[in-house]
Order: C-alpha cells, then sequence, then structure tokens
C-alpha cells in the first residue's frame, strides 16, 4: 500500500506541472499547503520561510497537521474559528498564538485561503501564510522606552514591540527598519517576554504583506497548474458537483475508525468517491484515491 508520503508527492505532482516545488522555494514568505482530501487534512508543502521561522525541517513537518503547531496558551476559540472557515472553505485572516520547536511561543497573523479547482469548484488544498507580528509603536515622534521613559524618533532609536514583548532596535537607516520585519530578523528573536494572553492585533503593514504573499504565491500555482491543464484559482469559479466531497466532510470522515466507502450512484458504475483509512489498510489499495487526484 502506497505511504501517506506517497500521497503527498501526488497532492503535488498530479495537480501542477515539474519546478512548482522549485518555483515556490524562491519565495521569502512563511506558508504552508495543506490537502483536505488526505486523512488528516496534513500538510503537503512548507515554504523554507515556514521551517526557519518555525525551527523545523521540512521531513518533521510534512505530513503533520497544523494543530502541532499549537500550545497550551492558543486562543481556542480562534482554533475553533479557522475550523468553521475550513469547513464553509472560505478564507480567514487571524491572530494567533503558536509555539516554535524549542516551545517558545510567539504571535503571528494567520491567514488562510483555499485552492480551488477551476473545472469544477472543488477545494483542492488550502495555503496558509503565517506573518510575525513585530509591530514599532511611534506615537508623535515619541514611543515608551525600556524603562517606561520615552524614546524620541529625534534620534537613532525604534521601538518594536513583538507584539505585548517591547524590543528596542537602534538603526542609523531607514534600511535596518525594513530588515527587522524580514523572516530572518524574525526568526532569531528573543520571545521569552510575549505576553501570552493577548490578544493581540496585526498591522495594517502586516496584513498588507500577508494579502502580497497570497497573490504571489496563488500566481505560481495558477501558473504550474495550468501548464499541467489542472488550472487553481483563489476564487471559486464554479459549484462543485454532487459526485465530490467537500473538505469538511473529507476532515470529518477522516475521524471515524471504521472500515467504510461512500459511492455516488448518480455517476456511471457508481464509482467509490470516499474510503476510510482502515478500509485502505484492510483492502491494500488506494487506486481509487489516485483515480481522485488525478480529476
Amino acid at each position: 500500500m502506497e505511504s501517506q508520503l506517497g500521497l503527498i508527492d501526488k497532492s503535488f505532482n498530479v495537480k501542477y506541472s515539474d519546478g512548482v516545488r522549485e518555483a515556490l522555494d524562491e519565495l521569502p514568505d512563511s506558508f504552508t499547503i495543506t490537502d483536505p482530501s488526505i486523512s488528516g487534512h496534513p500538510i503537503v508543502y512548507a515554504s523554507r520561510g515556514f521551517l526557519k521561522v518555525f525551527g523545523y525541517s521540512e521531513n518533521e513537518v510534512l505530513g503533520k497537521n497544523g494543530r502541532v503547531f499549537q500550545g497550551p496558551k492558543t486562543n481556542r476559540r480562534s482554533v475553533m474559528a479557522i475550523r468553521e472557515a475550513i469547513r464553509e472553505e472560505r478564507g480567514i485572516q487571524i491572530s494567533l498564538l503558536n509555539y516554535r520547536k524549542d516551545g517558545t511561543p510567539f504571535w503571528m497573523l494567520f491567514n488562510m485561503c483555499p485552492v480551488y479547482s477551476e473545472k469544477d469548484g472543488r477545494v483542492v488544498h488550502f495555503l496558509g501564510i503565517q506573518v510575525p507580528i513585530l509591530r514599532r509603536r511611534n506615537s508623535l515622534g515619541g514611543g515608551i522606552g525600556r524603562n517606561g521613559g520615552v524614546c524620541y524618533d529625534g534620534g537613532n532609536c525604534r521601538e518594536y514591540v513583538y507584539k505585548c514583548c517591547r524590543r528596542e532596535v537602534c538603526s542609523n537607516s531607514i534600511m535596518e527598519v525594513d530588515r527587522a520585519l524580514s523572516v530572518d530578523s524574525v526568526s532569531g528573536l528573543d520571545h521569552t517576554e510575549v505576553d501570552v494572553e493577548g490578544p493581540c492585533e496585526a498591522s495594517d503593514q502586516e496584513k498588507t504583506k500577508a494579502s502580497v504573499a497570497v497573490n504571489n504565491i496563488m500566481s505560481v500555482l495558477a501558473n504550474y497548474s495550468e501548464l499541467n491543464g489542472r488550472l487553481v484559482s483563489d476564487r471559486r469559479c464554479c459549484q462543485s458537483g454532487t459526485s465530490l466531497l467537500s473538505a469538511s466532510l473529507n476532515i470529518s470522515f477522516g475521524r471515524i475508525k471504521q472500515s467504510f466507502v461512500l459511492t455516488d450512484a448518480q455517476l456511471p458504475d457508481m464509482p467509490i468517491v470516499y474510503a476510510s483509512d482502515a478500509f485502505l489498510k484492510l483492502t491494500g489499495t488506494i487506486l481509487f484515491f489516485n483515480r481522485l487526484l488525478e480529476t
């Protein structure tokens, strides 16, 4: 029987032409791509920016569900809001407390959007952007200093707030400011003073950065899917047919441990449209699933 890693590779190889991974690797953003049609809704691609921010290797991330990056202080309501967006197959932008591999918490702006097949409107992937929340506090030329004093913009000092974690960054040029917002700088910050209770709101700059990242990534996916004859889009162009299960149903069925299959009586030969993990293990075959991936 083909392994889950084989399904993950097929999730990309069938939908996109050769070179898509290399093209995505060139993007600087932190993001993941997940496949709701695979049991457990696993990550099928993780960007280099994501691996750098979270401190994991690619092998440690692929095949995992995004909940492994949550921790004891992650807001349950925020998690439920994300699950509801997945169930309704829509996008969401929300601030979320996540944890790096070494256990340190940090606030991020999580922007998730579905990736639709232009052929039938079904969700083939979910794209998740992670923008670490790193903010500059500046009011009328001044800000709150480390000890409660005032740090004026007239000097070289710029105060940054990793949300509720204060950091003073001294700079002689505005280029230093931009560099502080990069993935490289964020991944090296000390997060020990983060206020894990929140809530923390992202700045307009961070929201814009997330939106730009979505556009750039979707442009790559659209280009490489069109070359493969299976164009995808961030907008649903048509309603999915009754023969295709929604992302929420795939995820829900994946939690059932019994051996079972679902068939569609409205299609010729009444083909299988879903089979549980237990069924796959019992029969030792996933040929029908490969056929679904190729549609």
